[in-house]
């Protein structure tokens, strides 16, 4: 599972071949939520307050990026680096 973006301490995961509906992995100290691109939903698992905020934002500003991403692992091509949140 590639790592395409980190910041902060969080980790931004995507899965070859995943499940629907579009979604990536975020993963912080120990804890993993899948977050759904369209809708920003915590669709499993959990994050602290603070890291979901984060996770939120950076998703907000790169979502083209983020199904672009998914489009490619559904197609088993290489995903592209997301820039971080800064």
């Amino acid at each position: 599972m590639p790592t395409i973006s980190e910041f902060f301490g969080i980790l931004i995961r995507m899965y070859y071949d995943d499940h629907n509906p579009p979604h990536f992995h975020a993963y912080y100290n120990g804890q993993e939520a899948l977050i759904n691109i369209q809708t920003l939903e915590m669709m499993e698992g959990s994050l602290p307050r603070r890291a979901r905020y984060l996770v939120t934002e950076w998703a907000i500003e790169h979502r083209d990026d983020l199904m672009a991403d998914w489009e490619k692992a559904e197609k088993h091509e290489p995903l592209h680096k997301i820039e971080p949140l800064e």
